[in-house]
């Protein structure tokens, strides 16, 4: 190998890039990949295992808060694809956030979400672990989450296309265990499962009706369910790498609204009517008890096999997200330069090791640190920074609309009733802040969540200063 072929070489600035692919690194993602990383950012472990707290705590009025939750989903996405598509960039949200707020605030939400996708790769690295060693007893928990961290690592050091494909056949598991159960489901409502007594309205309407706890108890289950469909945005960060990446783009967003119809509304429409709300577990798998019930032998390995996947498909999408994110960030001089360096490969791999570094250091707290301290305030800072996104998303695309209508520019993608929903998107968001506020079980990570951010804030106002300067 030539040292040319082993060099690393330094990024230019995000405005000096080509909107398909940033120089450095290569744009090796077909769309056959880009669809599968859409349909996995949006499957996530929080829909196998979460979905069953928030089943049983609002009953069948959980399918409201899927709803309402995947309906400010959807406008969000269609929001940032008016942005993506427009220009696809890899630094994304961050990117348009400085061309249309200033620099200071592409600097703030880019370091934010690389540092939530940081935590959250220390996380799934920790949740996988215990999940092998549930299902191998001889493998300790550590052993594996280390395991996952470097066999994972190693695929992103590779090139862009290895997590391509790992992601692929990551979220293909996922849509087959997905389809697979909405098939059994409604097989069994109508009556044709052999062996099941279809349920009928009972689970729906009998069992201390729709809200048996009360329409209040949707509201908590509203922040959950938002959480849950963290990662949509991933495809988007894919774009700077992707082979056509507008169209790629466009594609995957626009579907965004058949795979939450599908994947989430379908398949909690399929908990409620057949698992009793009081049955679904806070931490057990509401896929597992409904497969139980309809006599499927080996439910819960199954589930807990599908669960792995989709915990080690968000740990791969984590390093590959945050490590862009970071290049990104280089890219534009608002982190150290050696961050903007790639391979002949197009691999970031200064991005790749710190990201897995950060992962490696939010695991080991929890393992290693005897009080948990540190861990838990690790999870609980990053919680709330997917709203703190979504809203620096609906003011970039606000400010990015009136700019283009001022210069008579055509838009590709345009958000659907601009500009009344895009505000009526800021103000659901600030009222999901009003309710983490006032639940005593959120308030805490929405406050260090608002101290991190403080931070990231200051920091990119006192480098927009430094830029501005003359003298600087």
């Amino acid at each position: 190998m030539t040292d040319e072929a082993t060099s690393l070489r330094r990024a230019r600035p995000l405005a000096d890039r080509d909107p398909g692919s940033s120089p450095g690194l290569r744009a090796a993602l077909g769309d056959r990949q880009m669809s599968m990383i859409a349909i996995g950012g949006v499957i996530g472990a929080g829909l196998f295992v979460g979905t069953g707290s928030v089943v049983n705590k609002a009953g069948p009025a959980s399918l409201v808060a899927y709803v309402v939750s995947g309906l400010l989903v959807i406008l969000v996405m269609r929001m940032l694809a008016e942005l993506s598509v427009a220009a696809p960039r890899t630094g994304s949200f961050a990117s348009y956030a400085t061309r249309e707020l200033g620099s200071w605030s592409g600097l703030a939400i880019g370091w934010l979400y690389a540092y939530a996708w940081c935590v959250t790769v220390g996380v799934e690295a920790v949740i996988g672990g215990g999940l092998l060693h549930g299902l191998v007893p001889a493998i300790p928990a550590w052993v594996a989450a280390v395991a996952f961290m470097v066999v994972l690592t190693a695929s992103n050091l590779v090139a862009v296309r290895a997590y391509g494909e790992v992601e692929f056949w990551f979220a293909l598991v996922k849509v087959i265990a997905i389809v697979g159960f909405l098939v059994l489901g409604v097989l069994a409502i109508a009556g044709l499962l052999p062996g099941v007594e279809p349920p009928g309205g009972q689970n729906l309407f009998e069992r201390g009706g729709f809200a048996p706890n009360g329409w209040y108890a949707v509201l908590p289950a509203l922040l959950v369910v938002t959480f849950a469909f963290n990662g949509a945005e991933v495809v988007t960060i894919a774009a700077g790498e992707a082979k056509r990446p507008a169209e790629a783009v466009r594609k995957a967003i626009r579907s965004t609204v058949v795979r939450i119809l599908v994947f989430y509304i379908g398949s909690v429409a399929v908990i409620v009517t057949l698992l009793p709300h009081a049955e679904a577990g806070i931490t057990d798998s509401p896929y597992s008890a409904v497969l139980d019930r309809l006599g499927i032998p080996h439910a819960g390995l199954i589930m807990d096999i599908v669960v792995l996947v989709a915990v080690l498909s968000c740990l791969n999408s984590g390093i590959y997200t945050a490590s862009r994110m970071m290049f990104a960030l280089a890219g534009n001089g608002d982190a150290p330069r050696l961050l903007a360096r790639s391979t002949s490969a197009g691999v970031p791999v200064p991005a790749v090791l710190l990201v897995a570094l950060a992962g490696l250091i939010t695991a080991g707290a929890n393992y290693f640190v005897s009080t948990g301290a540190v861990f838990d305030f690790l999870v609980d800072s990053s919680g709330s920074v997917i709203i703190l996104l979504y809203l620096c998303i609906a003011a970039t695309q606000l400010r990015s609309r009136a700019r283009a209508a001022r210069e008579g520019r055509s838009l590709p993608v345009r958000m659907w009733g601009y500009p009344y929903l895009s505000w009526g998107v800021i103000a659901a968001l600030v009222a999901l802040f009003a309710l983490l506020a006032f639940d005593p079980s959120t308030r805490r990570s929405l406050l260090l969540t608002m101290a991190v951010a403080a931070v990231a804030v200051t920091a990119g106002v006192l480098r927009q200063r430094r830029k501005s300067d003359p003298a600087s």
